[in-house]
């Protein structure tokens, strides 16, 4: 299992998820108990309904203070049933309801529940509105971070200028990041800039939809025409800037499995270069970080120099730190060509590595 941990916080949370949507049934305590074996320490609790977060409680019954949870609000389930509102009240005797169920006492992330639009981010930060009372439960211990999940570039934002917030969940895979699609919203460069944006903050993201709801993992279904693994999905989605955890959606101990096969796979298995064939006129000639070029003769990273370059060059003055501890810094680029070579996104490398050195030289 791989952790990363969260900035503003102590929490170190598997880098594989459980996203718990659409698990129900007989088979769902096996399931979140094949996930806590694995590793697995992170659950989004945004459940089909109540009986899924009473199991849950049952199942972290023993290790409560080693497994972190996000609840959403605006999730609602006056008849038991999963239901979207902006009700106050009723979020409130929801949010009660659930917690109570899960006997779990708290949640380590509150979520302003799939926030798309500005008139919706007006309405719930008015004064005494739905922000105001999840700071009053963060105020109690009830919340540990505040956040929020959404698919707009736009909105997520705006939320992240407050400076409230700790993680978020958004909307992230090739699909999404390259043509938009039903559930995303913003460009390529939107999208990769929030990305960035994030992680200079400081700020977490917990990555949702990462097979774009199973549509990647066959070419007839896919946005961008091509099939990718479950395993080249993940680690597509892992590879972005800002990203701490992928949260696949889970039905049974089997899926559970099947996503844990991620931390046995070879880098082939993990390398998603076959992207390039989908990739737009956009993102062409643009690094996404997947080290398709490696091995590097010089023993540069090539994606993370050039991920640090990108964050530093937008203020990120951390970045500029973790790459100066960088024990081969791009200074050492022998000018070979053999990353130009590689690069599936028609990025010339060389002339890259060349600029980095430059500007991290200064």
């Amino acid at each position: 299992m791989e952790y990363r941990q969260l900035p503003h916080g102590t929490e170190k949370l598997s880098t594989i998820g459980f996203g718990m949507g659409n698990i129900a049934g007989a088979g769902t305590e096996l399931a979140i108990r094949t996930a806590l074996a694995g590793g697995i320490n992170f659950f989004d609790l945004c459940c089909d309904n109540v009986e899924v977060f009473r199991v849950f409680g049952q199942a972290v019954a023993g290790c409560r203070d080693k497994v972190y949870t996000q609840m959403h609000f605006g999730a609602v389930y006056e008849n038991d049933k999963y239901g979207f509102s902006r009700d106050l009240d009723l979020i409130k005797r929801s949010f009660e309801k659930v917690l109570g169920a899960a006997g779990i006492g708290y949640s380590d992330f509150g979520y302003i529940h799939c926030i798309d639009e500005m008139s919706d981010f007006e309405s719930v930060m008015k004064k005494g509105g739905l922000f105001d009372y999840m700071r009053s439960l963060k105020a109690q211990g009830i919340l540990r971070h505040l956040g929020f999940s959404s698919h707009t570039p736009e909105v997520a934002r705006r939320l992240i200028a407050t400076g409230e917030v700790d993680m978020f969940m958004f909307s992230i895979n090739a699909a999404y990041d390259y043509a938009k699609g039903e559930y995303s919203h913003g460009g390529i460069d939107e999208r990769a800039a929030l990305y960035r944006e994030a992680e200079q903050a400081g700020i977490g993201i917990s990555a949702m939809k990462p097979f774009a709801g199973g549509q990647l993992l066959t070419a007839e279904l896919s946005p961008i025409g091509i099939k990718l693994s479950p395993v080249q999905c993940i680690h597509y989605v892992l590879d972005r800037p800002g990203v701490l955890a992928c949260l696949p959606g889970a039905t049974s101990a089997a899926d559970v499995n099947d996503m844990l096969k991620y931390y046995k796979a070879s880098a082939a298995e993990r390398d998603y270069s076959v992207l390039s064939k989908a990739t737009p006129p956009g993102a062409a000639g643009r690094c996404v970080y997947c080290n398709h070029c490696a091995p590097c003769p010089a023993g540069i990273d090539i994606g993370l120099v050039n991920k640090y370059y990108d964050l530093a060059k937008i203020g990120d003055g951390r970045a500029a730190g973790h790459y100066r501890q960088l024990s081969v810094k791009a200074n050492a680029c022998i000018g070979c060509g053999h990353c130009d070579s590689r690069c599936p996104f028609g990025v010339i490398q060389s002339a890259r590595i060349k600029e980095i050195a430059e500007y991290f030289g200064k």
